[in-house]
């Protein structure tokens, strides 16, 4: 091999070799940063990290809303009719949280099985689920129509309850 060539071949491998190293390294970086959508029943069998940044959704069970009244603590539950999982969130909730409705929180699963949130993301209209949340309901078998169904009959038994108490002044 001539030195022209050899040169030529050491350049090459060099050049590789740094943009394996860049791309590695990119890699390792945005590994950290993923956060990565799992439903209750995936949380619940062990399929989610603990400790790492995930998102997590399915509907706000009913009567699962605990609010603290001396902070902005907040404790639900987020279900998909099959599991649990407990959330707790301090800071203020969005205006169309409720329970009955579709959510998607953000945030790191703890040891004991509960998540502490960072962001609570709710629906923006009567018909609009997360698309991640539909998905993960159809993946375990149900119909999201089934659900939104499910959630409009548990807001309109939260709208009486709610109008029932409003009564009473």
């Amino acid at each position: 091999m001539t030195p022209k060539r050899k040169q030529k071949l050491f350049m090459f491998l060099g050049l590789v070799s740094l943009a394996a190293i860049a791309v590695g390294l990119t890699l390792y970086a945005l590994r950290s940063n993923i956060n990565l959508f799992f439903s209750p029943v995936q949380i619940v069998a062990g399929d989610a990290p603990f400790e790492r940044q995930l998102r997590a959704g399915g509907m706000v069970r009913e009567g699962s809303v605990s609010r603290n009244p001396d902070s902005l603590d907040v404790e639900f539950t987020v279900t998909d009719y099959v599991e649990d999982v407990r959330v707790h969130y301090s800071g203020i909730l969005p205006d169309l949280f409720r329970e009955g409705q579709g959510v998607v929180v953000v945030g790191q699963l703890q040891q004991d099985g509960w998540i502490k949130a960072d962001q609570v993301l709710a629906r923006h209209d009567e018909n609009y689920m997360p698309p991640e949340v539909a998905d993960a309901l159809e993946a375990a078998g149900y119909s999201p129509a089934d659900y939104q169904a499910k959630a409009a009959e548990v807001g309109k038994r939260i709208e009486a309850r709610e109008a029932e108490g409003a009564s009473q002044y």
